[in-house]
């Protein structure tokens, strides 16, 4: 079984250095156990609440580029990522839940763009958005907060599956990793990332360097059953 490595934010707080700290030690410890070398271990983000009004009126520009660094480096971890969402979920709730591999979530779940003073919030949650749905599907939401709903999320692509359950929609993602590597994993999200926004030819460096890494690894067994 994989190590399951658990954190629950509220949507409904500002961005805080306490959320910054919390999915910082998140990545601490996914990345010191996927360095032991036993079984690559799985993080899961349970996420909901969604802020009120005025809510960005505390946050300076420092504090929210450290909360983006820290998402960036959980959307890059070297492991794979869930997150469940349930009720409405919009700030950090949205957020984080955007930057996972695998998203889950509740039927009753509401996808928030939360509002500062005079328009929605120009977070790296509008950008994650849009990567994963497209423009002119995501307009409403980006531009005017139109609540996203659980169903539309799904058909958008931007939710994976809609469950009831959980804890077995967790353990159902663990499964899916199977004995897949988490640094590998890392890599083909990097090239998926990347396939996007490059061309084919400069694509196609960084996707053979990535098979020769296949090849030697898949030798390597191979060698030392010889030897």
């Amino acid at each position: 079984m994989h190590p399951l490595y658990a954190l629950e934010l509220d949507g409904s707080e500002p961005i805080s250095a306490t959320a910054v700290k919390a999915v910082s030690a998140l990545c601490d410890r996914a990345e010191d156990a996927e360095g032991t070398g036993a079984r690559s271990p799985v993080v899961a983000v349970h996420v909901t609440g969604a802020p009120a009004d005025g809510w960005a009126g505390s946050l300076d520009v420092m504090l929210v580029t450290k909360w983006e660094r820290a998402l960036r480096r959980l959307e890059r971890l070297p492991v794979a990522t869930v997150a469940v969402a349930h009720g409405d979920c919009g700030g950090t709730a949205l957020e984080t839940f955007l930057a996972a591999d695998v998203r889950v979530a509740t039927p009753d779940t509401r996808l928030l763009l939360p509002r500062d003073a005079t328009a929605t919030w120009p977070g790296m949650a509008g950008y994650r958005l849009v990567r994963l749905a497209g423009v002119a599907r995501t307009r409403g939401a980006l531009l005017f907060g139109r609540p996203v709903q659980a169903a539309e999320a799904l058909a958008l692509g931007v939710v994976d599956e809609l469950t009831d359950d959980p804890a077995a929609a967790v353990a159902a993602a663990a499964a899916l990793v199977g004995d897949l590597s988490g640094k590998e994993i890392a890599i083909r999200r990097q090239l998926m990332f990347d396939a996007a926004t490059t061309g084919f030819e400069d694509a196609l460096g960084a996707h053979l360097a990535a098979c020769d890494r296949a090849l030697r690894q898949g030798a390597a067994p191979e060698t030392a059953a010889e030897a």
